[in-house]
């Protein structure tokens, strides 16, 4: 858990959005927006908003009356998310960790998250902080990534990283991979007070100019290339293996293949 928890510096920050941002996360990113454009409107708080991704596609679909509160426990994914999105207006930028936040209870009326929840290790105390800093009525919206079953190119990732390493594999994409099980994600929120819970299997296309830039992505663009690193294989040699493997799957030129997640909402209703 620790090491798919490291924190993203901002080289590896750059990659994520520039190879996986329009790849695997725009596409989640829009769908969850829309969402949450129907949701009561007021105040909206982004949690573990990385790149900004999210970030965008709330500023275009809300009206630009709503606040939109992002924050991520990453410095390096805030600063970078702050700088390149400096054009956008009324985003307020601040440092914090979704299981202890730092606002009033009642502040927003939708919390949302995109691909951040599998990363938090205690998520219940992401869920009761949620609830608790929702007003009446408000929703938390996120995704989650559905099992590696359904994401055969981030299967194939996993499984090519695990090659180099059968006796010691990172744990990065089992971590990412492994917050899906529909019955854990009711309990888990039901217990914290949310109601009307909604799961929604939401698949969608992988398109890529490349496999070779897929690849890039995958494993320069995320924390599993600094335990590559550390026990001692060149990643671009593990980023070579991966791009034969993924054009395998979905072509070279480009590279098509699919992918799915578990988009989530619930609100919060007092007693």
């Amino acid at each position: 858990m620790a090491e798919a928890s490291n924190a993203f510096t901002a080289s590896i920050a750059e990659v994520y959005d520039r190879h996986l941002g329009p790849t695997l996360f725009e596409p989640y990113a829009t769908d969850l927006a829309r969402r949450i454009a129907h949701c009561p409107p007021g105040p909206v708080l982004e949690t573990a908003c990385g790149t900004g991704i999210l970030t965008r596609q709330l500023r275009l679909s809300l009206l630009p009356s709503i606040r939109v509160v992002a924050t991520d426990a990453s410095q390096a994914m805030l600063d970078y998310a702050r700088a390149h999105l400096h054009t956008q207006a009324a985003i307020h930028w601040e440092r914090a960790d979704a299981a202890a936040l730092p606002f009033p209870s009642g502040s927003f009326s939708v919390v949302a998250c995109q691909f951040g929840m599998m990363f938090v290790q205690d998520k219940q105390a992401a869920f009761r902080e949620a609830w608790r800093v929702l007003a009446n009525g408000g929703v938390l919206a996120f995704n989650t990534w559905d099992s590696l079953a359904h994401n055969p190119c981030c299967r194939i990732a996993h499984e090519t990283v695990n090659g180099f390493f059968p006796e010691n594999p990172p744990d990065f994409f089992q971590v990412a991979f492994g917050f899906h099980d529909r019955h854990e994600l009711l309990r888990s929120l039901l217990a914290c007070g949310f109601d009307d819970v909604r799961l929604d299997a939401v698949e969608l296309e992988v398109r890529s100019p490349s496999a070779g830039l897929l690849a890039v992505g995958q494993i320069k663009g995320a924390p599993v290339s600094i335990a590559i690193r550390r026990r001692g294989v060149a990643v671009d040699q593990v980023v070579d293996a991966l791009a034969e493997a993924l054009a395998h799957l979905g072509g070279d030129r480009p590279f098509r293949s699919t992918m799915q997640a578990l988009v989530v909402t619930a609100r919060k209703t007092d007693s």
